[in-house]
C-alpha cells in the first residue's frame, strides 16, 4: 500500500506543479458586462488568472463599481483607452450584438488580438469588411465565440466522424419566444454553425417557415452538405424552462446522439443479411455506449457546465494563442464562419421567396 500511496502522491504533485506553472503574462481587456460576461466569461478568466486590466461598459455607474468588485481591474466607458494602451494584447468582446462589428473593426485596427462573441457581425457584407480590415492592418489572433465548437463532446464526436460513412442527421433546437432580437442571428446561428463546422458547407435543399400569433418562429430545413444531408427544426415556439437541443447522426457504424452538449451516446448498427434485420430474428438487448457525460457527483472543473458547453476551452484557446503557446488556429477565426453566414443569407432569401409567393 505504501508504494501505491507514493505513486498517487507523486501524480498529484506533478499535476499541481503543472497547473501552478501555467501562468499567463499578457494583459487583457473585456468589453461588455452583461449577464453572459458575468456568468460565463469572467469565471473562466478569473480561474485561468488572466491579467485583466480593463472592463469596459456603457454605464458610468457600473464603471465606477468595477474596481471595487474586481481587484486590480479598471472600469471604463472608453473603448479608446483600451485601444491606446500598448500593454493590452488581447480583447474579449461580449457587448451589445449590434455594436460587435464596430468594436471588432477598431480592435483589429489597433493591432490587438480579438475574442468576439457571436454574432460578430450582422451579414456577409460586414464579415467581408472585417476580413479586409485584417488583410489591411495585419492578422492578429482572432477567435469567434461559438462555444459549441470547443465543447468536449464536440472533440470526441469529430474524432468518431473522421472514419466517415455518414448517412444523414436530424437536429432539433427548440427554445421559447425571443422578442428581444433576431432569432436567426442570435439563436439559430448556433445549430447552423455547428452543422457547418462538423460537415462543411451546406446548401438549402428545402425550407418551410411557420409563425405563431404570439411571435413564435419555426424553421424546418433540409440541408445538403458534400457527404451528408440533414434535417433541422429550429424554433422559438417552445419553452425556455425546458429548451431542447439534440443532434442525432446516422452512420454506417451506427447512431450518435448528442444531447445539449452534456451527453454523447453511440448505438452500434444491427446486422442484416440480404436486407433482413437480424434484430427482428434474434432478440438481443440494444447496446448504448456512453462516449461523454458530465459526472455530477464529482465537483471538479471538468464536470462544470462552463466546461461541457465549451466556454472554458474557447477562452483558454484564445489566451494560449495570445501567449504564443500554440499556433494560430484559423479553424476558429473569421474565415471559419464564412459558411454559416452564407447559409443564413441563403435561408433568409429562401424565406423571402416563400413570403412573396404567398402574397
Amino acid at each position: 500500500m505504501g508504494y501505491i500511496d507514493e505513486i498517487i502522491g507523486r501524480y498529484k504533485s506533478v499535476r499541481s506543479i503543472r497547473e501552478l506553472n501555467h501562468i499567463y503574462t499578457q494583459r487583457y481587456a473585456l468589453v461588455g458586462l452583461g449577464n453572459h460576461c458575468v456568468s460565463n466569461l469572467l469565471p473562466v478568466i478569473q480561474y485561468l488568472q488572466l491579467p485583466l486590466k480593463y472592463i469596459c461598459c456603457t454605464s458610468e455607474k457600473k464603471a465606477g463599481l468595477i474596481s471595487q468588485k474586481y481587484k486590480g481591474v479598471k472600469g471604463t466607458t472608453s473603448l479608446q483607452d483600451i485601444l491606446n494602451d500598448d500593454t493590452v494584447s488581447g480583447v474579449f468582446v461580449a457587448a451589445n450584438p449590434h455594436s460587435h462589428f464596430h468594436i471588432a473593426n477598431e480592435v483589429i485596427k489597433a493591432g490587438k488580438s480579438l475574442f468576439i462573441e457571436k454574432p460578430l457581425c450582422e451579414n456577409e457584407r460586414e464579415l467581408k469588411a472585417l476580413t479586409d480590415t485584417v488583410k489591411l492592418y495585419g492578422s492578429q489572433h482572432i477567435v469567434v465565440g461559438l462555444q459549441r465548437r470547443f465543447a468536449p463532446a464536440t472533440q470526441i464526436l469529430q474524432k468518431q466522424l473522421r472514419i466517415g460513412g455518414e448517412r444523414h442527421y436530424h437536429y432539433r433546437y427548440l427554445t421559447g419566444l425571443y422578442p428581444e432580437g433576431d432569432a436567426m442571428l442570435d439563436l439559430f446561428i448556433h445549430p447552423l454553425d455547428y452543422v457547418t463546422f462538423l460537415f462543411g458547407k451546406a446548401k438549402v435543399k428545402a425550407a418551410e417557415e411557420m409563425r405563431s400569433k404570439d411571435g413564435g418562429q419555426t424553421l424546418f430545413l433540409v440541408l445538403e452538405h458534400q457527404n451528408i444531408t440533414g434535417m433541422l427544426e429550429l424554433s422559438t415556439d417552445y419553452s425556455w424552462q425546458n429548451p431542447q437541443e439534440q443532434l442525432s447522426i446516422s452512420t454506417d457504424k451506427g447512431q450518435y446522439i448528442l444531447d445539449r452538449m452534456e451527453r454523447l451516446d453511440f448505438s452500434p448498427r444491427h446486422s442484416a443479411i440480404w436486407g433482413i434485420p437480424l434484430e427482428k430474428v434474434f432478440q438481443n438487448n440494444a447496446t448504448v455506449v456512453n462516449l461523454y457525460g458530465r459526472n455530477g457527483f464529482v465537483p471538479i472543473v471538468g464536470n462544470n457546465q462552463i466546461v461541457s458547453q465549451g466556454f472554458f476551452s474557447e477562452i483558454q484557446a484564445f489566451a494560449d494563442m495570445v501567449e504564443n503557446r500554440c499556433k494560430d488556429n484559423h479553424a476558429f477565426g473569421l474565415e471559419s464562419v464564412k459558411h454559416v453566414y452564407s447559409l443564413m443569407a441563403e435561408i433568409k432569401k429562401y424565406m423571402n421567396i416563400i413570403d412573396n409567393h404567398i402574397l
